[in-house]
């Protein structure tokens, strides 16, 4: 699905007639009152965050969200900015098995990156849109304790590949976010990770987002992606699946490629407590919000049982 252009959205909205519109509101009252102070952990990424009205879209739904008494929390991704800020010190990303070879240097460049740029420009969406946002690392309250991820070879998993500074974590110490969220903030977090000797790791967003999710006890997990959700052999979107049905999928072989990892996290989250994840189409203006407070499906739901 492709957006509207911005004019034919804008008339659309304003020929509504205000009976409609207070219908739509009202239906959207029974989500709202069920999910009034549960937590929701949304992993930004995809077209969402680089399409500039996709963006304000985006950071709207968030304030929105939170003024209506749910609590968002956002943890974001940055490939492509990574691999920009990369090709201007003349460096280009390598990977291995869908990871990013992080040395020393491409750890730094993910750093200001995510850190910086990615993060600060997410808190100012969100700010400008009406809300209170807070810029967080796994460093900050000891939030992601991180030990080195060793990749074992898919064809040979006695072999391992070292991928540098990319982590897989330890331990996730929720207290920073709970505090923010007592406070009205919204948390706005880069996945990096820190080690013993407060060394940094670079760590899957969507694995961030899903622990994080399992540690919070969140409602949802949302996973803003570039696909509509999960598509059967014929191309048709499933929009309602149970974690046994995803394990078919996967050992049939409909679910294969990028889409591993995302739904492995999402998976992990979903047994563990975590009620609903979304693969939200982020290309769909205001998908998230559409998600959660209507009954039409914008991707696929991943029910816990």
């Amino acid at each position: 699905m492709t957006a509207e252009p911005p004019a034919a959205q804008s008339d659309s909205l304003t020929s509504i007639a205000p009976r409609d519109k207070a219908e739509i509101l009202a239906q959207a009252l029974p989500y709202i009152r069920k999910f009034h102070g549960k937590t929701i952990v949304i992993k930004y990424g995809g077209n969402a965050m680089t399409d500039p009205e996709l963006q304000a879209d985006f950071a709207e739904d968030v304030v929105l969200l939170k003024l209506v008494g749910l609590n968002p929390v956002v943890v974001h991704g940055g490939g492509p900015q990574i691999d920009a800020a990369l090709g201007k010190i003349g460096k280009k990303g390598e990977f291995i098995q869908g990871m990013r070879v992080t040395d020393k240097e491409t750890m730094d460049v993910v750093e200001w990156v995510l850190a910086g740029e990615v993060q600060q420009d997410i808190v100012g969406l969100i700010n400008v849109a009406g809300g209170k946002a807070v810029g967080l690392t796994g460093r900050d309250g000891g939030l992601i304790r991180a030990r080195k991820l060793k990749l074992a070879d898919k064809d040979d998993p006695g072999k391992l590949h070292d991928i540098g500074q990319v982590g897989e974590i330890e331990a996730i110490d929720p207290s920073v976010v709970k505090a923010l969220q007592d406070d009205q903030f919204i948390p706005v977090i880069s996945p990096i990770g820190f080690g013993t000797e407060n060394e940094s790791y670079n760590i899957n967003a969507d694995l961030v987002a899903s622990k994080l999710a399992e540690v919070l006890k969140a409602e949802k997990l949302m996973l803003l992606t570039n696909i509509k959700g999960v598509l059967d052999k014929e191309g048709n979107l499933l929009t309602d699946l149970t974690a046994r049905r995803i394990d078919e999928l996967i050992a049939d072989g409909t679910i294969s490629g990028g889409m591993l990892p995302k739904i492995a996290g999402a998976l992990d989250a979903a047994k563990s407590g975590v009620n609903a994840v979304h693969i939200v189409d982020g290309r769909v203006p205001h998908a998230m919000l559409l998600e959660i407070l209507t009954e039409q499906a914008y991707g696929t739901m991943i029910r816990s049982h």
